[in-house]
């Protein structure tokens, strides 16, 4: 939606040359990659964005039939609409070595359990590890 869009926005389009090398790569996928904001307060995107309105379902439906590795989602309420439609086939988490005791709670208010299965976990050096599953149908 518009929060998580703007946010990365001002964080990595046209990334700063003073940023560290080791997210140059990242900065540079994000920056060209294709965009779809879903946001009823947004007029207008830019940064290789397109806004997405009215029927969420039939839209995401829509982008999942093109071509493509897949769709990558951010945020939080965004997220939860489509786990409860269905429609999200591959969840990956990435937890690192620190609890923030605040902040959005993903999949909150979620009005019944997800069963999921572990399809892969990669442990990183810095203590995070990163674990991707799919929906139990």
């Amino acid at each position: 939606g518009r929060v998580i869009y703007e946010l990365m926005e001002s964080a990595w389009r046209r990334p700063a040359p003073e940023m560290p090398e080791w997210t140059q790569p990242f900065a540079r996928t994000i920056d060209e990659a294709k965009k779809y904001v879903v946001s009823s307060t947004l007029e207008r995107v830019d940064w290789n964005a397109e806004l997405l309105r009215g029927d969420l379902k039939s839209a995401v439906q829509q982008l999942k039939r093109e071509p493509g590795i897949g769709i990558f989602v951010g945020g939080v309420t965004l997220p939860k609409a489509l786990a409860e439609m269905g429609l999200i086939d591959e969840y990956e988490f990435v937890v690192h070595p620190r609890v923030a005791g605040h902040g959005p709670t993903l999949f909150a208010g979620l009005p019944k359990h997800l069963d999921l299965k572990l399809v892969s976990q990669l442990k990183f050096a810095s203590g995070a590890v990163a674990m991707r599953y799919e929906p139990r149908r």
